[in-house]
């Protein structure tokens, strides 16, 4: 593509079928667009998840395109809670991974607003690193104070978002999708750039692959909101334009501000995330100072076997060593077997949260 000085661009924000409120695309599908554009990698962003993190990084890996894993997120917002801002967040390696599904767990278990899974920003604090973040152009805070005409306030909250993501990993993001305000808002985010030195990037929110797929995805979306295409109410937070552009659209697009799909690239080259996939992975289960998990799962089970013959045979019959006898060597077997597969953890694990339940009187 260089040798031809092809324009090059990278899609940062691109919702899979992942995406269960509002996006269709297909994972394979879309790698295989991405070829097709000459596109060297792709971030896929889905909304407030990481589901497709696997099936994304596989198929990229077989299409040859370098997989950016990242989630497009609700921010809580201060002012109003009914209103949150949007933020998208990309892994640059393993420890931006980590932090990211830290982050997304949270938003389930503490973070939920109507039912939406819902960041607050102090949680990110001492969480950023590894993590190269999008403003989330006229939806996100800045933005929305820069639309409200409050530019003392998104200058502040630039400047916060800047302590959290230092060295140049906080980005305002600038969209021409065909939606209310975009120019507005790209006019004075320019300006807010240029006047702080933050980098600014192109990206198109894309929720299907060609334009034409506009319908299917509005069925999607109002299948999720319970309202029908033709619903006067309906709010139509969409455009056809929200679709796959190839890097010579997105440069027609933004020949004005040609750092901003510049950007899309230097943004692509600091994402590195690699996984190992068709190992298993355990938690670690505590066990006592001075034992291996080994001799800890071994003296688990003895003591637990033990327990179960004494139940179930007279402990005083002259016979209650040779009954116990097959139940020790069928013990042994298995004992052979799990630490062979290196399981033992697994088996910890599972007997805690059995063990847990009985005791709360919930059945197993």
């Amino acid at each position: 593509m260089a040798a031809m000085n092809l324009p090059v661009f990278v899609h940062l924000r691109v919702h899979s079928e992942y995406s269960l409120v509002n996006g269709i695309n297909r994972v394979k599908p879309l790698m295989k667009a991405v070829v097709d554009a000459g596109m060297p990698a792709v971030a896929v962003t889905d909304q407030s998840n990481m589901f497709s993190a696997v099936k994304v990084y596989r198929a990229a890996m077989a299409a040859g395109v370098q997989p950016i894993l990242g989630a497009d997120l609700w921010l809580h917002n201060e002012l109003d809670a009914n209103k949150p801002s949007r933020l998208v967040l990309l892994c640059q390696n393993r420890e931006g991974y980590l932090n990211l599904s830290r982050m997304i767990t949270k938003c389930y278990i503490d973070g939920q607003t109507r039912g939406i899974p819902t960041l607050r920003k102090e949680w990110m604090v001492g969480f950023t690193e590894g993590l190269i973040a999008l403003s989330g152009g006229r939806e996100g805070d800045v933005g929305m104070a820069l639309l409200a005409g409050n530019g003392e306030l998104a200058e502040s909250l630039l400047r916060g978002w800047q302590a959290l993501f230092d060295e140049d990993r906080f980005y305002l993001e600038l969209q021409r999708t065909g939606r209310p305000n975009e120019e507005a808002y790209i006019a004075e985010a320019v300006l807010l750039a240029a006047r702080t030195d933050t980098p600014v990037v192109a990206t198109n929110d894309v929720h299907f692959l060609r334009q034409d797929d506009f319908d299917a995805h509005e069925v999607r979306v109002c299948i999720h909101d319970g309202r029908t295409l033709d619903d006067p109410r309906r709010e139509k937070r969409y455009s056809n334009q929200q679709y796959l552009r190839t890097p010579e659209e997105m440069a027609e697009l933004f020949g004005d501000i040609p750092e901003a799909l510049e950007n899309t690239v230097e943004i692509a080259r600091r994402c590195c995330t690699k996984m190992n996939l068709g190992q298993p992975v355990l938690p670690d289960f505590p066990i006592p100072e001075g034992m291996t998990i080994d001799d800890y799962f071994r003296h688990f089970s003895r003591e637990g076997l033990k327990k179960r013959l004494q139940t179930l045979f007279d402990e005083d019959a002259p016979d209650f060593e040779e009954k116990c006898k097959p139940y020790w060597e069928r013990l042994e077997i298995e004992l052979g077997v799990i630490l062979e597969m290196g399981f033992p953890g697994y088996f910890l694990i599972v007997a805690d949260f059995i063990q847990w339940a009985k005791d709360q009187q919930i059945p197993v």
